[in-house]
């Protein structure tokens, strides 16, 4: 027990009914396109500072592309854009604003820059790093929807961690 609750109530609690568990420990498959710009967009964060998560589940039940989070809390998304049908078709984006201090579109060098929000962030990448060439607005997050994220965020990352240590535990999450 803690705080006078299961375990089985606390993790509830955070991640919903337990069928939603299993979703949050392996990134949905994504075009190769996307994959090179999520790797590299990675890579970005990570020289400046940040440790990132793909496919990271939101309590509204969609995925935020990559999410970032600094040594300070600070929690930055990364909307990846694989092509202009990509963005065409996403009507979701400002919404993820709820759930980040700082929101960015990705795309590979040589994409139609004018075809993005300009009140976004905008990140250049490839499989082998990527470039701040606008920066994001900042709107910092309500401290409990911060702590919301900051927990998500933590038991994505522990869960996909607990997969590489015991691949065959995978069972137990569903």
């Amino acid at each position: 027990m803690q705080h006078g609750r299961t375990v089985g109530e606390v993790a509830a609690a955070v991640d919903g009914p337990p069928t939603a568990v299993a979703p949050q420990t392996t990134p949905v498959p994504r075009s190769s396109v996307a994959a090179e710009i999520a790797r590299g967009v990675s890579r970005l964060l990570r020289n400046h500072g940040l440790m990132s998560i793909v496919e990271l589940p939101l309590p509204d039940g969609r995925r935020a592309d990559v999410v970032g989070l600094g040594p300070d809390g600070w929690i930055v998304m990364v909307e990846i854009k694989s092509c202009l049908a990509d963005l065409a078709a996403d009507t979701k984006w400002p919404e993820y604003r709820a759930y980040c201090d700082a929101l960015y579109f990705a795309v590979q060098p040589g994409f139609p820059l004018d075809a993005l929000p300009a009140d976004t962030g905008l990140i250049l990448a490839d499989r082998f790093g990527g470039a701040f060439e606008r920066e994001a607005p900042e709107h910092a997050l309500a401290p409990a929807r911060r702590k919301a994220m900051l927990l998500r965020f933590a038991r994505a990352a522990a869960a996909r961690l607990q997969l590489v240590h015991d691949p065959d535990g995978a069972h137990a999450l569903e």
